[in-house]
């Protein structure tokens, strides 16, 4: 997997997975949004620990430049 998220990029998606836990760790979002909040923050951390967007391949983006 060749990396196309650049540094910004990773770190706005780890400033926003911290965002999102604590809205739903605090229970300021409880119920079916705060665990789809919890997930898609997973999964924006799992990305920009790795540096890969699967989403980013079809649209041919890279921000990595």
């Amino acid at each position: 997997m060749k990396r196309n998220m650049s540094n910004l990029d990773r770190a706005i998606r780890v400033v926003l997975a911290v965002i999102f836990a604590y809205l739903y760790f605090s229970g300021i979002v409880a119920g079916t949004l705060g665990v789809v909040l919890v997930v898609l923050g997973a999964v924006f951390l799992l990305t920009a620990v790795i540096g890969f967007c699967p989403l980013y391949v079809p649209f041919k983006i890279n921000t990595g430049k």
